[in-house]
């Protein structure tokens, strides 16, 4: 019979290497995924992992991918330090696109300077607001927060197929379920000439000194930490547990909606009936390969983006269906939950007793 005992002490450095490992093994996993399709090993895994960053312009669509992973992921990683499990970041994005689309649209016909700062202002707004029913529902009702947050993605992303085909839908274009393409106001503007590298790669990588610094240099940090591993220590400091769980949400909530905001104003250019591939579930992989760290999360923010690119890739060269990029990001948190118990547990072999 097999059965786990926890470990009396796990080891930290197994801890940090789990996401290496857990990476490794998925690479050979898929290996042996691209040799029971019957698909040259060499040339899928060139087409996965290579081709896609191999110029200029494939390392400026990685940062256009990581760019969304790292905001929402380090936002979720602080609520997660404090034991707020936040799942629905997705459905904050959408809001955030929805928010600032409209008043890209609202404003069509001016080419005002402030157009750009106030989608922004109300992206953030609209990822905020979204964020805030949970943790109302939480603090109010002690209703499950990753029930709540997760239900609401769904109902987020109705309501932006119901505004697309209805009161933003774009006049002149033929009934198809779109809004307008955004002026150049309204648009992000690009870092890299020839490319769609914008400014949000700046503010993701901004935002990851902010985390860092509220984590590591800050009572906020401190308070949000001992009340993920000791929520009765941190009620006897006096640190409010429902101020919190606000924080956790809204801070969540912001960073998401400036995400989706600058998905619809960069690379789209407008709103779709879809905005997201799933960013804000992929960011929940990102924050734990990362080990819940600022840093650590922009280098599994790349590697998450680049399986986004690896799947498109090769879709296009070896006519692989685009769930692969699925396959391999399930793979990969699948591998480092494995690691993660194995390094708290140890396994232990016990034979069943023979009855007399």
């Amino acid at each position: 019979m097999i059965s786990l005992e926890p470990r009396a002490e796990p080891s930290k450095l197994m801890g940090y290497a789990a996401p290496v490992i857990a990476l490794v093994v998925t690479l050979l996993a898929g290996l042996v995924l691209f040799a029971l399709l019957k698909v040259p090993v060499g040339e899928a895994f060139y087409a996965f992992f290579i081709d896609p960053i191999s110029s200029v312009y494939g390392l400026s669509e990685l940062g256009v991918k990581a760019a969304p992973l790292i905001m929402i992921a380090v936002a979720l990683s602080i609520g997660y330090r404090a034991n707020v499990w936040n799942i629905g970041a997705e459905g904050q994005l959408i809001l955030g696109g929805i928010c600032g689309g409209a008043v890209a649209l609202y404003f069509y016909e001016v080419e005002g300077w402030f157009v750009l700062p106030l989608m922004i202002f109300a992206g953030i707004l609209g990822g905020m607001l979204w964020a805030a029913i949970p943790a109302l529902l939480k603090t109010r009702f002690n209703a499950n927060e990753i029930l709540t947050s997760l239900m609401l993605t769904y109902i987020a992303a109705l309501l932006l197929s119901m505004l697309v085909h209805g009161p933003l839908r774009d006049p002149d274009g033929f009934n198809f379920p779109e809004s307008r393409l955004f002026h150049a106001a309204a648009t992000l503007p690009i870092i890299l000439e020839g490319t769609r590298l914008h400014i949000g790669a700046l503010v993701a990588l901004l935002l990851v000194v902010v985390g860092w610094v509220l984590l590591s240099r800050t009572l906020l940090g401190f308070a949000l930490k001992v009340n993920g591993q000791a929520p009765r220590a941190g009620l006897y400091a006096g640190f409010t547990q429902n101020r919190l769980i606000w924080f956790s949400l809204l801070f969540c909530g912001a960073a998401a909606g400036c995400a989706g905001l600058f998905e619809v104003a960069g690379p789209i250019g407008q709103l779709l009936p879809t905005i997201s591939p799933g960013y804000g579930f992929t960011a929940i992989i990102v924050a734990f390969l990362g080990r819940l760290h600022p840093v650590g999360i922009v280098f599994a923010g790349l590697v998450m983006a680049l399986s986004y690119l690896g799947g498109e890739s090769a879709q296009i060269s070896l006519n692989l269906p685009v769930a692969v990029t699925g396959v391999f990001q399930g793979m990969l948190l699948f591998f480092l939950l494995a690691a993660d118990v194995l390094i708290n547990y140890r396994v232990v072999w016990r034979s069943k007793a023979v009855k007399a």
